[in-house]
């Protein structure tokens, strides 16, 4: 019977391990592809883990209760149907193991890569950690497809897999570029090794995060109240620490003049609940305004790869959110800069709420290619943020207030009060420097100075 390991997927750049909170199948049970098997809870969400497939689940590896890490499996997994058949051990008789030196097979084909050719076999899981079903795998098989090329197919279906569709329509229109040669037999009749691949550079996908944000020994006194952090809490911490270590942090600081904005949302703000069933709060407008201004700087949209920089082609913001429990999380808008102020304002809405729900997906927490904070609601003027990595940027806004401020008109300066706000930009000066850095929050703060206050929402 042909079986093969579910693995607990990768849910995000920060994210090394989940806890398994309740399984949904029981041994033996038939199960149709994508049909959740079991709860899990991260740092940052609860969400489900999908069959692959249609099959039965032949074995639960892991308890309720325990803590795995990402690439881990879980449970075995068949697709022949045959449950009832499978025993609950190896029998004795059954082919003796290689000598224990020896590694399996198949743990050389995941550890190795090699480039398929046609009529090799493909690994189950890519380097990426990304599983392949045994159609998927069958396909490439046939068509001669290397496992590199595999990792480079755009996948469709849950958490990023290669379905059927997807590997289909990149055979259809594979061929435009060279194809991979087969190695060619040597004089012994051996296949020679293949040649080196060059690719072009690539992100690698975060370390789970070592435990660095533990400090000296510190002895608790009689009186003092000892509470040990949350798994949440924990990686918040690593992760911090580890954006430290990682990015020179440089911050620049801009006070921007806001009235025309408070006056504008006070004008709008009965309209747009009245028609969208939701407050219109300042968010999507500071939101709008950094999109814009990436546009203009596009260096601030970027990751670091060795020594190599990678800029972003798509504008997706994070927002970063305090939950109940104090922890915090990041949802972030995907291509923000396509939204039009009322979209802006309902997507921003409805992730703060599910956020505070803890209803959000895997997927609404990661690809974030910068982010905002909000200090200002915590009545803060200004903070120093620590960039959410990979990013090389991170942006606070501060609380408006009211301030008496020079006002510069036609018939000379005077004095007037106004609505005035902090925006402290944190920047990663190995490769934003200071012109980029303060250039990109000055351009913010003049897309709100300039906001039109005769703008209509729709």
């Amino acid at each position: 019977m042909a079986q093969t390991e579910i693995l607990l997927p990768k849910m995000g750049e920060s994210v090394a391990e989940a806890t398994i909170i309740k399984w949904l199948v029981e041994e033996g049970q038939q199960v149709e592809a994508d049909e959740p098997i079991v709860e899990i809870a991260t740092d940052k969400v609860d969400s489900e883990v999908p069959a692959p497939e249609d099959g039965v689940i032949t074995k639960i590896m892991v308890n309720e209760g325990d803590v795995v890490e990402v690439g881990q499996a879980i449970a075995m997994f068949s697709t022949d149907g045959e449950a009832a058949a499978a025993p609950a051990a190896a029998p004795a008789a059954a082919t003796p193991a290689p000598a224990a030196a020896a590694p399996s097979q198949e743990v050389l084909e995941t550890v190795t890569a090699p480039l398929a050719t046609a009529g090799t076999a493909v690994a189950k899981n890519g380097p990426s950690g990304r599983f392949y079903s045994p159609l998927v795998r069958s396909i490439a098989k046939e068509e001669g497809i290397s496992m590199e090329e595999l990792e480079g197919v755009q996948g469709s279906g849950s958490e990023g897999r290669v379905t059927k569709k997807d590997i289909m329509a990149y055979v259809a229109n594979r061929g435009n570029g060279a194809a991979v040669a087969t190695p060619a037999p040597s004089s012994n009749g051996q296949a020679a090794p293949a040649a080196k691949v060059e690719s072009a550079p690539k992100l690698a996908p975060a370390p789970a995060p070592a435990k660095v944000h533990q400090g000296p020994k510190v002895t608790a006194g009689p009186n003092d109240e000892i509470v040990e952090m949350d798994r949440m809490r924990k990686l918040i911490a690593d992760h911090m620490v580890m954006s430290k270590h990682t990015s020179p942090h440089v911050t620049s600081f801009v006070e921007a003049d806001v009235t025309n904005i408070v006056n504008w949302r006070n004008k709008m703000k009965k309209e747009f609940a009245e028609r969208e069933g939701g407050k219109l709060t300042f968010t999507p407008i500071f939101m709008e305004a950094v999109a814009k201004a990436i546009k203009d700087f596009p260096g601030v949209n970027a990751s670091v790869d060795g020594e190599n920089i990678i800029l972003r082609k798509e504008i997706n913001l994070g927002m970063a959110a305090a939950l109940p429990s104090g922890n915090l999380i990041v949802p972030v808008i995907k291509n923000a800069d396509r939204y039009n102020m009322v979209g802006l304002a309902n997507v921003v809405n409805d992730l703060a709420t599910r956020a505070r729900e803890n209803k959000l997906s895997p997927d609404e927490i990661q690809g974030g290619t910068y982010t905002v904070t909000n200090v200002g609601t915590f009545g803060n003027v200004m903070g120093t943020p620590i960039i959410n990595q990979p990013q090389v940027a991170i942006l606070a806004l501060g609380a408006i207030r009211k301030k008496p401020a020079v006002i510069e008109t036609p018939d000379g300066d005077m004095l007037g009060i106004r609505h005035m706000m902090f925006l402290s930009h944190s920047y990663d000066h190995r490769v934003v420097d200071g012109m980029l850095g303060g250039s990109f929050v000055r351009r913010v703060a003049d897309y709100l100075e300039q906001f039109d206050v005769n703008r209509s929402l729709w």
